[in-house]
């Protein structure tokens, strides 16, 4: 039997619930760029948010990049996200690497372990009493160590070193190179793409948290960009001049734009990556998911 090929209602149907979908989503966006870049006239008279600029003012960019806490958790932010999603690479990597060799030392055990850390998880006080005991509080480590491993991209990445034939590593080993030499020059190259979802995985994770920074940071200079979105922009508390690098209290932008702006600021990083290790996530999800 031969499906017939839609009316042009149910086409018309089709179009307008997507334009409604993609109207949900970049409207939003939108308003929150439009209003960190609109005038201070135009913020008030929009009541606080503008869904088209009239103009193009970058006060509020240059306010929170003026010296204050904005540019400085910005900072924090990016070397907790650099420096963990690279600790956290390396260890996952060695680690998936060792349990996908069959024969590994106690690889049944530690697999099990692994297995069950994505079953059950610690609470929130054992948590905050290692990582005290550790003397990690008001340590960036703080934000690092401790989800530093994740068991399901352990998985992901075992299943796809699993799917690696034994018989290249073999021909290595032949030729004399050993484990480190194997995993370094021919395991690792040939994983480019399952590296590369599982760092996305990672970075984004370390760039979006915030409830760690929040339990275990005292000290508001270490505060990361997400902990500072969530105070200032989640809690709507008004960033003074002492916050946004000593400029007058007069010469600030409206509390909205400037709210936009660390919004916008928080996003961009993210949109920036995603674009170069996109190719690479179907194939990369797909091969370390399914293979092995």
């Amino acid at each position: 039997m031969i499906d017939e090929a839609p009316g042009m209602s149910s086409r018309v149907l089709k179009a307008v619930v997507l334009i409604v979908c993609c109207a949900l989503v970049i409207v939003p966006f939108l308003g929150v760029i439009s209003t960190s870049i609109a005038s201070q006239q135009h913020v008030t008279n929009s009541g606080g948010f503008v869904l088209w600029p009239d103009g193009l003012n970058l006060d509020a960019y240059k306010s929170i990049f003026n010296g204050g806490v904005v540019q400085r958790a910005l900072g924090v932010s990016v070397l907790i996200a650099v420096g963990g999603t690279l600790i956290s690479l390396a260890g996952s990597t060695m680690l998936a690497y060792a349990l996908s060799r069959q024969g590994s030392f106690l690889q049944r055990p530690i697999l099990m372990i692994v297995l069950f850390s994505l079953l059950f998880s610690p609470g929130l006080i054992p948590n905050y009493l290692v990582v005290k005991e550790f003397g990690l509080l008001d340590s960036l480590l703080a934000l690092i160590l401790p989800t530093a491993i994740s068991g399901f991209n352990v998985i992901v990445l075992r299943s796809f070193f699993m799917s690696i034939p034994d018989s290249v590593l073999d021909s290595a080993r032949v030729d004399g190179a050993g484990d480190f030499r194997i995993f370094w020059s021919i395991v690792l190259p040939l994983s480019r793409a399952v590296l590369a979802v599982v760092g996305l995985f990672y970075a984004v994770g370390y760039w979006n948290a915030f409830f760690n920074a929040m339990l275990y940071i005292n000290d508001t200079a270490k505060w990361p960009l997400q902990l500072v979105l969530r105070t200032y922009v989640v809690n709507n508390t008004e960033l003074s001049s002492g916050d946004l690098g000593g400029a007058s209290a007069d010469q600030l932008p409206p509390q909205e734009s400037i709210q936009m702006a660390i919004l916008v600021v928080s996003l961009v990083p993210i949109l920036i990556v995603y674009p170069f290790l996109q190719r690479h996530f179907a194939k990369g999800m797909m091969t370390g998911a399914v293979k092995g």
